[in-house]
């Protein structure tokens, strides 16, 4: 009679508690060390042996029943536990959805896109090389030496780390050291084009430290200033889609041209009518360089351009502060998608 009622005593006890934490006291209480089943287990040393075997059946017999008491109340809160969670955290499936928007191509990437293809288009390889450059091919194979006045407009950052020649390495200030990378391993004729990130000390509404430039090259047996000017006029017009502009190439210097001209084009409609506007610095490749590439300037000749491509995409797109591209205002770079 007494395991009977421990047995109902302990139904009882565990279907009042409503938390786990409650339930594994109420099961101290009937099975733990000090525990009622415990307790009667230690007085059978009592007992005579056939008296001790008998009652630790019954004692056996009422624990086990306990234990299974124990085992349907623990999943009983564990599934309310779970339906409680499951309530709480329920989604409304009748709800509409929440939607991610899709990226867009920066316009700035837009582009270098365009520019890519339209050169492949006329045969033009595309060449990509280190953003962080020797001396050698950043300055002095382009005819620039020591001490040139014009490194002066190149001003950039500088690695702590040296070339072979013992001279700090940069961060590149164009990418025309892919003239001199390319040509050294390719044999004319040679028509590439090497779009990139270039770095220069400089920050203002039309400038930025890191800028995007590409750098054109075609060299071959008679290549003449005549087919710069076709090659980059058709280029102008192809990439604003438009034969109502001209262009005009203005006498300047290059150390790594001669002759060497800046690139001016003027829209003859639209808000920039009538604005000669600066889009790239070109000329015939400088015989130095061109030695440079391991090749004879007798026999072989050809043109150089350098473009803006930050310039090209405001021009194209009408923004009048090139520092809008970088910033990562949504608001802006929305509009291009």
């Amino acid at each position: 009679m007494e395991l009977d009622k421990l047995v109902h005593d302990a139904r009882a006890a565990f279907a009042a508690v409503a938390q786990p934490a409650a339930l594994e006291n109420e099961k101290a209480r009937f099975l733990g060390k000090t525990g009622s089943v415990t307790e009667l287990l230690k007085q059978l040393a009592k007992l005579s042996p056939e008296e001790r075997r008998t009652q630790g059946a019954r004692i056996n017999s009422a624990k086990e029943a306990i234990e299974a008491l124990l085992a349907e109340r623990r999943a009983q809160l564990a599934e309310a536990e779970l339906n409680a969670r499951l309530a709480q955290e329920s989604i409304d499936v009748t709800l509409p959805g929440r939607s991610r928007p899709a990226g867009g191509v920066h316009p700035v990437t837009r582009t270098w896109m365009r520019v890519e293809e339209i050169f492949r288009s006329i045969g033009f390889e595309v060449a990509d090389g280190p953003e962080i450059e020797s001396d050698w091919f950043n300055f002095t194979a382009l005819n620039n030496p020591e001490n040139h006045p014009a490194r002066s407009m190149q001003d950039t950052f500088y690695v702590d780390a040296r070339d072979a020649a013992g001279k700090l390495l940069m961060l590149r200030t164009h990418t025309s050291p892919m003239q001199v990378r390319y040509a050294r391993t390719h044999q004319p004729p040679i028509k590439v084009i090497a779009p990139g990130r270039t770095y220069r000390v400089d920050s203002d509404a039309t400038h930025s430290p890191m800028f995007h430039q590409v750098e054109g090259l075609w060299i071959d047996e008679g290549v003449s200033f005549a087919d710069l000017k076709g090659v980059y006029t058709d280029f102008l017009r192809r990439f604003f889609e438009s034969d109502d502009l001209q262009v005009r190439f203005r006498p300047s210097f290059f150390p790594f041209t001669e002759p060497s001209a800046e690139i001016d084009m003027m829209f003859t409609s639209g808000p920039n009518k009538g604005k000669w506007l600066e889009v790239s610095g070109a000329g015939q490749v400088h015989p130095t360089v061109v030695r440079n590439f391991g090749l004879d300037p007798e026999r072989y000749t050809g043109f150089a351009f350098g473009s803006g491509m930050d310039r090209l995409t405001m021009l194209r797109y009408g923004v009048d502060d090139l520092r809008l591209f970088f910033e990562g205002d949504l608001r802006f770079l929305r509009q291009f998608n």
